[in-house]
C-alpha cells in the first residue's frame, strides 16, 4: 500500500497548494512534465504584457484620407476580430465615438491578419506579409515608418484596400511589472527563457531587451511556433510554452507542458494548456517550477521509504521477529508514513 500511495498522494497534495495559489494543474502529467522542464517558451502579447492594448498612433498614408476616416475604417473591419490588437483598435474607435460602418465577409488569417467588407468595399488588416499576399506593396518610406515605431515596441496594424496600403495603427502595451524579476528567478534556476511573438521583430526585441529575454523571435506564424518547438524537443529539451490567445493554442498543445492566462486567456487557449494560471500573475511560473521539483523529490522519497520499510518487514519477518498482527502494524505505518510526507507539500512554503 505505502509503494501504491507514494506517487498519487503526492500529486494530489501538490495540486491542491498550487490551487490555493490560484493555479489549476489538470493532471499529475503535467506536473511530473513541469519539473523536468529546461526551457520556458512564452508569448508577448497578454502574457509578458498586460494585455491592455492602446492606439498610440494613426498615421495615414494618403492625404485624400484623415485620421479620423482612417480609424472607422479599421474598427469597422476588425469589429468581430477575437484578437487582442482588432478588439483594441474597435474600443478606441467606440471611446471616441467613432461611429462604425457595416461589415461582412469577415475572415482571419491567425498570425497574419483581417480581411472585410467595410461599406462594400475590401478592407485588409494586418502585417507587412499578409499585404504583401494580397499584392500589396509598400513604399520605402511607409517602411521606414514601420521601423520607427518597431523600435519604439510598438506593435502596428496596417489598413489597405485592393489597389494601396491606406495608413497604419499603432499599439502599446505595457510590460508586466514582475516580469524581470520572474526571468531572473528562471534563470537561477537554469531554465532557459525564449520569446516568441507576432509582433514585429523590433517590438518583439525590444520587449526582449526590457525582460531580460536573450533568444527572442518575431514575426513568427502560430505553424512556426509549432515548428520552432518541436525542433526543441527533438533535441532532447523539455519545452514548456506559455501563451494567452487562439494563436497560441497549437503551441501550448505541442510543448510537452502548456501554461495559460487563464483570466484574459481564450477559452481556446485555455481548453489546450495542461496548466491555467487563474489570477494571470505570471511570477507564478518559477513557484510552479519549484513545485513540481518538490514533488519529484518527495514521490521518489515515498518510493524509497516505502521500498526500504517493505524490503526490512520481509527479511524480518522471514526470520519470524514479525508476526501477522505485527508484521500489519507495519504494513499500515509505512502507509501512515508516506501519506503524511506528501502531505507536507499542501502547506509548504515556497520562495
Amino acid at each position: 500500500c505505502a509503494l501504491a500511495l507514494a506517487a498519487p498522494t503526492s500529486v494530489v497534495a501538490a495540486i491542491g497548494q498550487a490551487t490555493k495559489q490560484g493555479v489549476i494543474i489538470k493532471s499529475g502529467e503535467a506536473l511530473e512534465a513541469m519539473g523536468k522542464v529546461d526551457t520556458i517558451a512564452f508569448d508577448k502579447t497578454g502574457t509578458l504584457t498586460l494585455g491592455k492594448l492602446e492606439v498610440s498612433d494613426v498615421i495615414s498614408f494618403s492625404d485624400a484620407l484623415d485620421k479620423q476616416t482612417l480609424l472607422a475604417i479599421a474598427a469597422s473591419a476588425e469589429a468581430r476580430s477575437e484578437h487582442p490588437l482588432g478588439k483594441a483598435i474597435a474600443a478606441y474607435a467606440e471611446e471616441r465615438g467613432i461611429s462604425l460602418w457595416s461589415s461582412e465577409n469577415f475572415h482571419m488569417e491567425p498570425g497574419k491578419g483581417i480581411s472585410s467588407e467595410v461599406s462594400g468595399k475590401t478592407i485588409y488588416c494586418g502585417s507587412p506579409n499578409y499585404l504583401s499576399e494580397h499584392r500589396i506593396q509598400l513604399s520605402s518610406k511607409e517602411k521606414k515608418i514601420l521601423e520607427q515605431l518597431g523600435a519604439q515596441g510598438k506593435a502596428a496594424v496596417l489598413v489597405a484596400d485592393r489597389d494601396s496600403c491606406l495608413g497604419v495603427l499603432a499599439l502599446f502595451d505595457v510590460m508586466r511589472p514582475s516580469v524581470r524579476s520572474m526571468v531572473c528567478r528562471l534563470t537561477k534556476m537554469d531554465t532557459e527563457t525564449i520569446l516568441l511573438s507576432g509582433d514585429n521583430r523590433k517590438a518583439a526585441l525590444y520587449f526582449g531587451q526590457q525582460a531580460g529575454i536573450k533568444s527572442v523571435l518575431g514575426e513568427l506564424l502560430p505553424e512556426e511556433k509549432v515548428g520552432y518547438i518541436s525542433q526543441l524537443k527533438q533535441k532532447g529539451r523539455t519545452v514548456c510554452m506559455i501563451g494567452d490567445g487562439i494563436n497560441d493554442a497549437p503551441a501550448l498543445k505541442t510543448a510537452d507542458v502548456g501554461v495559460a492566462m487563464g483570466s484574459m486567456g481564450s477559452d481556446i487557449a485555455v481548453e489546450a494548456a495542461d496548466i491555467a494560471l487563474m489570477s494571470d500573475d505570471i511570477s507564478k511560473i518559477p513557484y510552479l517550477k519549484r513545485l513540481a521539483r518538490s514533488t519529484l523529490r518527495t514521490i521518489k522519497g515515498n518510493i524509497a521509504a516505502s521500498m526500504c520499510i517493505n524490503a526490512a518487514a520481509v527479511t524480518l519477518s522471514a526470520f519470524g521477529v514479525l508476526n501477522p498482527v505485527t508484521g500489519a502494524l507495519v504494513h499500515n505505518a509505512g502507509s501512515v508514513l508516506v501519506v503524511l510526507n506528501a502531505a507536507l507539500l499542501y502547506d509548504r512554503k515556497f520562495p
